[in-house]
């Protein structure tokens, strides 16, 4: 189970990766391994200003359909154009060519709430 340390984790499994006040956002390996095959990513929020913790998609794996809670308020800037055909890319490079979606970051002090590697760790019994 892969956790990289450069990156922040939410209790709802999706991961954060800091660009100066932009972020890249995405699900973790321990999430997309417990959805199972990823066969649809929706994501229908480009350029939607978001609130901490609001939903802005969701993935249908062969088990079940989850939705993705923002992990930080912000603007939409880009979605993983990938994910449209190649909803696989989730599962096979979670924290790569699987990211979801690009945001600009509305409050920078929202990332105080979210969990370092080692507590993420922690938090999915590792």
């Amino acid at each position: 189970m892969k956790i990289p340390e450069n990156l922040l984790y939410t209790e709802d499994h999706e991961w954060v990766r800091l660009e100066n006040d932009a972020a890249y956002i995405g699900i973790t390996d321990f999430a997309q391994n417990e959805l199972g095959d990823i066969v649809y990513v929706e994501i229908e929020t480009l350029w939607e200003v978001l609130k901490q913790h609001e939903v802005f998609g969701a993935v249908e794996a062969v088990k079940t359909v989850s939705d993705l809670f923002l992990p930080i308020a912000g603007k939409v800037l880009e979605i993983n154009q990938k994910l449209i055909t190649n909803p696989e890319l989730v599962n096979n490079d979670p924290y790569g060519d699987g990211w979801m979606i690009k945001i600009k970051i509305d409050n920078i002090f929202d990332t105080e709430s979210l969990l370092r590697s080692g507590a993420y760790a922690s938090l999915i019994g590792l």
